[in-house]
């Protein structure tokens, strides 16, 4: 590789210090200098205004930031006018002999305004500045005419492995392809998944599971597509299938466990976005469904991303699995001076005007439930719609509403108090003295 890199500039080198001191290519080179700088100057001038003026453009982000990516290089826009101006006036007055140097200067400048704007479609700003360095490099070989002479010098640099020969061209065309090919099943499956998250005759469950196969699909043809049009035989692929099997039984366990948990689970519904659940000590709403894990956000706004393996293997306690209501108790007591009836009534009533109370669904109910030592024991119940909200908060409003209302309607709420009785007298004079 490297002799032959020797050997070219050393042949086309003598051509090529030739060339360059010829007074025709260094009048034009001068031209290209020339006319670079005025266009940087009005460039610095223009931008900050030009920015300003489309600040004030509303309600159309797309345009504006199509704006803004144009004026972040208006430097090279306004070159490209400029040398289009001098080509155009060199052909016309003929000189010098030759323009040709200005017209590749045109060709290539333009080509990197026309990439480095179109580039903005990546959101990476790594891949951005790869594919443009990349693209532009391939369009100005192509200019240049040298297309076919850096890809025999790139195919014959590398090595052999067997009868596969691995070539720097080889591997450059399937970084690009599969890049490319990857990029396009990425944003074609994000879009796909947003339009199924829109279809309302879908179930949450479903609209997840659809999303995810038509993502994982996209990227398993985009890799088919990639390899096959790199000349790869994809039948060969099936010999390492063995070891790919060992790889995951032994290294890939977790992940593997993981994957088939969420697709069991976005099968048979049992956990979907939206449903309030408990896994332990965890106690929130389901946000998301991954192909690993689950969103679970709780009420202190902590998201735990819990593994889907333990959805399956560990009993969780679903709150809106079939039905969004859940029941509550509230257990209180009164004094014995108080009548269980009125009781009963003061804490239904106070418990019906509480806001989050589904009263509508089933209404409160209140029971006796015993004679304490001290104190009359109730148990209430009534049911919420909501369990996502909280529980804690709502039985909290509950005991608040019951104390209103029994100071309200002079129903005591009992100390506990205990009797002590003395079987020995005690001469109280000879403790004093």
């Amino acid at each position: 590789m490297l002799d032959k890199i020797t050997s070219l500039v050393q042949e086309n080198g003598q051509l090529a210090i030739e060339y360059l001191s010829s007074s025709v290519v260094l009048t034009q080179m001068g031209l290209i200098i020339v006319v670079f700088l005025p266009a940087l100057l009005l460039a610095k001038r223009l931008e900050p205004l030009l920015e300003t003026r489309a600040r004030n453009i509303k309600g159309m982000p797309g345009l504006l930031r199509l704006i803004v990516v144009v004026l972040r290089r208006i430097k090279w826009l306004t070159f490209v006018i400029f040398i289009g101006l001098t080509y155009i006036v060199t052909t016309v007055l003929a000189w010098p002999a030759s323009n040709y140097l200005i017209y590749i200067a045109l060709l290539l400048s333009a080509a990197w305004l026309l990439i480095s704007i179109t580039s903005h479609v990546l959101r990476s700003r790594l891949l951005r500045k790869l594919f443009a360095w990349i693209a532009w490099i391939y369009v100005a070989a192509m200019i240049l005419g040298i297309v076919d002479d850096t890809a025999r010098l790139l195919d014959n640099a590398g090595f052999n492995i067997g009868e596969v020969h691995i070539s720097v061209l080889s591997v450059l065309q399937t970084v690009v392809l599969l890049s490319t090919a990857m990029w396009l099943s990425f944003n074609i499956g994000n879009l796909a998944d947003r339009r199924i998250q829109k279809v309302d005759e879908l179930t949450p469950s479903l609209r997840v599971l659809l999303g995810k196969i038509t993502r994982i699909s996209l990227v398993v043809l985009a890799v088919m597509i990639a390899m096959s049009g790199l000349g790869i035989d994809l039948t060969a692929l099936t010999l390492l299938s063995g070891a790919v099997g060992v790889g995951i039984g032994f290294g890939l366990q977790k992940v593997v466990s993981n994957f088939i948990s969420g697709i069991i689970i976005l099968v048979d519904q049992s956990i979907k976005p939206g449903d309030t659940i408990s896994l332990g000590e965890t106690f929130g709403w389901v946000r998301e469904l991954r192909a690993r894990f689950v969103s679970v956000v709780t009420r202190d706004g902590r998201e735990f991303l819990i593994p889907n393996e333990d959805f399956i293997t560990h009993e969780v306690i679903n709150w809106s699995f079939s039905d969004k209501h859940v029941r509550l108790d509230v257990d209180f007591g009164t004094s014995y001076d108080a009548d269980p009836h009125d009781v009963s009534r003061v804490a239904i009533e106070a418990t019906e005007k509480v806001d989050r109370v589904d009263g509508r669904y089933r209404p409160p109910v209140c029971w006796m439930t015993e004679f304490g030592d001290s104190s009359l024991n109730f148990k209430l119940r009534f049911w919420i719609n909501d369990p996502q909200q909280g529980l804690t908060n709502i039985r909290g409003k509950v005991l608040l509403a019951l104390w209103d209302a029994f100071k309200e309607n002079d129903i005591g709420i009992p100390y506990p108090h205990r009797e002590l009785i003395m079987k020995s007298p005690l001469d109280i004079r000879s403790i004093t003295d």
